[in-house]
């Protein structure tokens, strides 16, 4: 009994290149997992396919190391079931799936299934390097399936070359191609999706309604991008680039949060200076709503509303990269006149803390007098004179801000603000703490600013008479370059292993941040050529080429047509059919082909067999010849034996060299 091909072993190499394109395609999912997790679905995939490198484990094994691997995943996972669970959960079972790969079958599975990995990558990340390495994935996994087919036909005895191979795919890729562009471009898109993916269950850090003075060390020593601002016009002094977030109201004693009854209130009367920044923001995604602003944004764009403290929040979680166009300007007055009640919230301060700090406070009340700027003034001086910035500070007790301002005397920003606040409320000027960024990094290449999660910043506002609202940040007058970003060691790129080697190849030490600016300049036009093509966007597709405006009737007919002559594009090329890859089909058809000439071509259901009889009969002097070459081509064809495999030169030779002639035909 013949056992069917597609259970079949197949030979090591190939079992090796099945397992190589499991491992592309998992690749881009693992950099997208969170560190812990993404080593070690590595390391067990590794350890597997090494295990069972020649002979497939026992069936309760398996079953054991699918459960253990399962387990600790979802484990590290919290047991939050989300998008990035599920990929983490996807990437398990492709890294277990070696376990049993030892046929065809299993080979087919395994490519199949890890063809799901890239595509699970991008509900994590649309970056280009996600991109391309998806791309990798898809051609090898195509040439692995092109293999296998080879294997379970018979046709890999010989087998086309690499350059030829990868030629085929890229014709597969090329068939669907202008589709693609069509429907990238093209197809209508909703300003707002009528579906969505699942929640991640682990979130995207964004700032945060409420602050804790200490738990931004982790923070601060992120790199990861928030957001790039590309301003029209004059930009603002570095000095000035305050980046407004949340507005934080309400303290415990420990942490400081905001007020749940401001919402939905008017924003608060201001009279902006004649300075005045117009600007473009591309955000990066986060799980909240809270956007950022110049302070002070001039009112709400699209899509957003502006609070009564000057917070822009979107109307949906910025799941995505979005683009905002603002208007800002420093405020000459911001509400010079603040109601009763707002009063009153600017100046609680929980009973039982801080003792020391509301009796400076009190101090220097009664020293002072009626001038409030002046006791903001003594303030700044003595924490110039007296405090240092650092990141490594212990946990704050109970009288948190007494320990800073008399015993510790050095933080950062967080500390630094929390305690100017409790400072002032002590004193009887009303004052906040407004969370956001301050200062960035200019890419010279583009001419943009990038506001990274390092630049997160924490100041104060204290309520000042005549002028209101006054921005006082204290981190600034102990450490200036971490606000100001007047340090060159602070650019991007400018330390590393790989800004290393290119200063001491080009002996430039500034050679890691340009390399920093080219790479984020890339990434920058990806954002706005791919992930930033929405509906907006689509619209002003057409206008260079004189369609000032886009109906969405216009461009269902233009999506139509596109598709069409897509389509068109497909079935020429389908039709067209690949250029037979082995040389003895090719003479087979040739022969075929000299047949036909003789009106004795073979029908698509005849076998070879069948039509040498046909011909026999009509043609008894060419029986001889074609029967021997049809039963030659059939054992090289289907037969398992190696013999006649060898022998395919010979067999191409002499099919090119049978040539039949016509009735009466001379030689």
């Amino acid at each position: 009994m013949v056992e069917p091909r597609a259970s079949l072993a197949f030979d090591p190499a190939s079992r090796r290149w099945a397992l190589l394109v499991g491992a592309v395609c998992v690749l881009p999912l693992l950099l997208q997992l969170p560190l812990l997790q993404g080593l070690l679905i590595g390391a067990a995939s590794v350890a597997i396919s090494l295990l069972t490198w020649r002979r497939p484990l026992p069936g309760w094994l398996r079953l054991l190391l699918a459960l253990s691997v399962l387990g600790i995943v979802l484990s590290l996972s919290g047991f939050r079931f989300g998008r990035d669970t599920g990929c983490a959960l996807l990437a398990a079972m492709l890294a277990i799936k070696p376990a049993e790969t030892f046929s065809l079958r299993d080979a087919r599975s395994l490519v199949g299934f890890a063809l799901f990995a890239p595509f699970a990558t991008f509900l994590l990340d649309q970056g280009p390097l996600s991109l391309a390495l998806g791309l990798i994935a898809a051609v090898l996994a195509l040439t692995a399936l092109q293999r296998f087919a080879e294997i379970e036909s018979g046709d890999s005895a010989a087998p086309p070359s690499p350059v030829r191979r990868l030629l085929g795919i890229g014709r597969l890729l090329a068939i669907g191609l202008p589709m693609a562009l069509a429907v990238f471009w093209l197809f209508p898109r909703l300003a707002t999706p009528a579906w969505g993916v699942p929640d991640r269950a682990l979130a995207r850090p964004g700032l945060s309604d409420r602050m804790s003075p200490g738990e931004w060390a982790e923070l601060m020593n992120d790199e990861t991008p928030v957001l790039r601002a590309r301003f029209f016009g004059a930009a603002p002094l570095p000095a000035q680039l305050y980046w407004r977030g949340p507005v934080l109201w309400d303290f415990d004693g420990q942490t400081w949060t905001q007020p749940g009854g401001l919402r939905g209130l008017p924003p608060a009367a201001t009279q902006p200076a004649a300075t005045r920044w117009d600007y473009e923001m591309a955000i990066e995604p986060t799980d909240r709503r809270q956007l950022v602003a110049l302070d002070l944004p001039l009112s709400a764009p699209t899509g957003s509303e502006l609070t009564l403290d000057h917070g822009l929040y979107a109307a949906a979680p910025l799941s995505a990269l979005t683009r905002w166009r603002v208007q800002s300007a420093p405020p000459a007055r911001y509400e010079p006149r603040l109601h009763p009640v707002l009063r009153q919230m600017a100046l609680a301060l929980p009973p039982g803390y801080n003792p020391r700090t509301l009796a400076l406070a009190r101090q220097w009340r009664s020293e002072a007098g009626r001038d409030d700027a002046a006791i903001v003034q003594r303030s700044l001086a003595w924490i110039r004179a007296r405090f240092a910035y650092t990141l490594d500070t212990p946990r704050p007790g109970r009288h948190g801000v007494d320990e800073f301002l008399f015993d510790q005397q050095a933080g950062f920003c967080q500390h630094f603000s929390s305690a100017f606040v409790v400072l002032m409320r002590g004193a009887g000027i009303p004052a906040r703490v407004v969370t956001g960024y301050a200062g960035g990094y200019r890419n010279a290449i583009g001419d943009y600013w990038l506001v990274r999660r390092s630049d997160a910043h924490a100041w104060a506002e204290a309520w000042l008479p005549g002028r209101g609202w006054v921005r006082v940040d204290p981190t600034a007058a102990v450490a200036p370059e971490r606000i100001y970003d007047t340090l060159a060691d602070r650019a991007p790129g400018a330390d590393g292993l790989i800004a290393g080697l290119l200063g001491s190849v080009w002996g430039d030490r500034a050679a890691g941040t340009r390399l920093f600016d080219v790479r984020d300049f890339m990434r920058r036009g990806w954002n706005d050529f791919v992930l930033g093509f929405n509906a907006d966007r689509q619209q002003r597709l057409l206008k260079p080429l004189g369609v000032d405006k886009l109906e969405p009737r216009t461009l269902i007919v233009l999506f139509a047509m596109a598709a069409a002559l897509a389509l068109l594009w497909m079935a020429w090329l389908s039709a067209r059919g690949p250029r037979q890859a082995d040389p003895v089909l090719r003479a087979w058809h040739r022969l075929g082909r000299r047949y036909a000439r003789l009106d004795l071509a073979r029908e698509p259901h005849e076998p070879a067999h069948e039509w040498a009889e046909r011909v026999s009969q009509a043609r008894p002097e060419l029986a001889g010849p074609l029967q021997s070459l049809t039963r030659r081509f059939n054992d090289w064809r289907y037969a398992r034996t190696e013999p006649e495999r060898r022998a395919a030169h010979a067999l191409i030779r002499d099919l090119r060299a049978h040539r039949p002639r016509l009735h009466g035909e001379r030689r």
